[in-house]
């Protein structure tokens, strides 16, 4: 699995945990910058900052990938857009939550969520009603 993080640095605590929910292990993480300059077109930017990454049209189809958003909401929706035209299909991606134990502000994996099976998932419910 190669992770591509366009959020905050991971640590080893965070890919052990990831890689647990999996059930596989993690071969590659790759850090994205993901900040972007709110006077500029935003499209354009997420665009090049998926560019950075130099993965080939058969590379995007076929590796395993999971995602972490940027934190910005914006940039998140742009970024999936993109990732859904170069894939293919919606992506899995890892969400962060505060530690409930945490004394200090310190964050844990919550969950993968395959956002291909929420899309299918709600193309059903779409039908019924």
């Amino acid at each position: 699995m190669i992770v591509l993080n366009f959020a905050h640095p991971l640590t080893t605590e965070h890919l052990d945990q990831i890689a647990a929910l999996i059930n596989r292990k993690i071969q590659q993480v790759i850090t994205v910058d993901a900040q972007v300059d709110p006077h500029q077109p935003l499209v354009p930017q997420v665009v090049e900052m998926v560019d950075r990454l130099g993965f080939s049209p058969q590379e995007w189809q076929t590796l395993p990938l999971l995602i972490l958003l940027p934190s910005l909401n914006y940039s998140a929706g742009v970024l999936l857009a993109e990732l859904h035209g170069r894939i293919g299909h919606f992506p899995a991606i890892v969400r962060m939550r505060p530690a409930s134990t945490a004394v200090l502000p310190r964050y844990e994996v919550a969950e993968i969520i395959h956002l291909q099976a929420v899309r299918d998932a709600a193309r059903a419910r779409r039908g019924s009603g």
